[in-house]
């Protein structure tokens, strides 16, 4: 299981869809405040559509609440200012994947200070960054294709119909 962290997120449309990725992936959402949203909201509800029971979610009262929880974690960063391609890191069970808010990302104080853990997607030049549930998907999905998508349903069933 993964652990993805939302660290002040703003838009309630990309937190839901964020969450229903935790939810079909096993992934714990971990929400740290302030939040740019009040969680009953209802466009953070209809983004994460029928989902929520199945989500394991986590709030924080802030980055220091967070990072005091979970000591002794793994944490990668998501940033478009990093060195490393998200693909190039070994991901491992238990992992943090942390992402900043959609208009300013994660404080450049935490990126200088893990350089090493830090990740982006790679883009073409000019542009500025993907939106923050497609950054979500791919990171936490490159994961679990390294893990082998453990514990995940690997294969589907047609529908049976006649013509």
């Amino acid at each position: 299981m993964f652990n993805i962290v939302l660290v002040e997120p703003e838009i309630p449309q990309n937190t839901g869809n964020i969450a229903r990725t935790c939810a079909a992936t096993g992934s714990r959402l971990h929400l740290v405040r302030p939040l740019g949203f009040e969680i009953d909201d209802t466009k953070l509800k209809r983004a994460g559509l029928d989902y929520w029971h199945m989500l394991d979610i986590t709030f924080y009262d802030d980055i220091n609440d967070f990072f005091e929880k979970n000591k002794g974690g793994r944490f990668f960063f998501s940033t478009t200012k990093a060195l490393h391609n998200h693909d190039e890191v070994e991901y491992r069970d238990g992992d943090y994947l942390v992402f900043g808010k959609e208009t300013k990302g994660l404080d450049e104080a935490l990126l200088k200070n893990n350089p090493e853990n830090c990740i982006r997607i790679p883009m073409v030049e000019g542009a500025r960054s993907l939106n923050l549930s497609n950054s979500v998907a791919v990171v936490v999905y490159e994961a679990l294709r390294q893990n082998k998508f453990l514990a995940l349903q690997k294969q589907g069933e047609l529908t049976k119909f006649t013509w």
